[in-house]
């Protein structure tokens, strides 16, 4: 389903609410698709999830970056849903794994609800 990100934070700090504005994320059984406010992809990658504990675990494999120069990339984060809100949290190149919904340097942060149809 499609989820618009109402919250960001990278690096312990919030993410500007004009850069996520309008922003959707797209959610398959394996993958994700990011559109900006004017329906251009800035982000895609194919994941896996561990359901075996909570918060899941989730290791992404970019296939769209910004400037293409973090395709291929994988990371590592958390995920949880709860009702129509989605947390997601992972690791930027070169950060440390995330252990919980709140970013350190070199981790980013997404609160996502579901779109309305």
């Amino acid at each position: 389903g499609g989820y618009t990100i109402v919250k960001g934070e990278r690096d312990g700090e919030p993410i500007p609410s004009e850069r996520i504005k309008g922003a959707i994320i797209r959610f398959t059984a394996d993958e994700t698709l990011g559109t900006d406010k004017d329906k251009k992809e800035f982000y895609a990658s194919t994941y896996t999830l561990d359901t075996s504990r909570t918060p899941w675990k989730i290791r992404m494999k970019a296939t769209l970056t910004p400037g293409e120069k973090g395709k291929g990339t994988e990371t590592e984060g958390l995920i949880e849903q709860e009702g129509e809100t989605v947390r997601l949290i992972y690791a930027l190149p070169k950060g440390k794994t995330p252990t919980e919904f709140k970013t350190a340097e070199g981790q980013q942060m997404f609160v996502l609800k579901k779109a309305s149809k």
